[in-house]
């Protein structure tokens, strides 16, 4: 999901980087504590709310670009998410955020129709609302409220 935004790529890498910064810019986040910061070996949890907690421990980190990172929840299979930010002219950024999701199944097959029917569609709103939030975080200078951009099945209150 990539996402223009209105701002220099320096101050959304800042606001990206800043530690607990989901508490601001992720609209189905409510904590966002620190285990470790910044860099490749940076570690954080979310607590969605929904109740879900997910550690995040990042694998690569380029200043001013993005970082990877893998998450999940203790003792379960990861995903992988890959945040990248490039300059756009005059002024304005693109923020891509891209997930590759764990393997929900081993039946091939199974797997495929699973990821198009319901991970593909339920990742893309869920990004998007992520995206949007950097966004508005960035260019209103506020917080964003929980479930702002709408709600989600997974990661909302329930």
């Amino acid at each position: 999901m990539t996402r223009e935004i209105s701002a220099p790529a320096e101050v959304v890498w800042a606001v990206i980087t800043t530690p607990g910064h989901l508490e601001h810019v992720h609209p189905f986040c409510e904590h966002n504590p620190v285990t470790e910061w910044p860099g490749a070996s940076a570690r954080d949890k979310i607590h969605y709310r929904s109740g879900w907690v997910y550690e995040r421990t990042f694998t690569h980190w380029v200043d001013g670009v993005g970082y990877d990172l893998d998450i999940g929840a203790p003792g379960e299979p990861t995903s992988h998410v890959s945040w990248r930010i490039s300059p756009r002219p005059p002024g304005a950024c693109n923020l891509a955020i891209s997930v590759w999701p764990r393997s929900l199944t081993r039946i091939r097959g199974l797997q495929y129709v699973l990821r198009l029917l319901v991970l593909g569609p339920m990742m893309r709103r869920y990004l998007r609302s992520v995206t949007k939030g950097v966004e508005w975080f960035v260019t209103q200078g506020e917080p964003v409220r929980a479930n702002q951009f709408g709600t989600h099945l997974w990661f909302s209150q329930r």
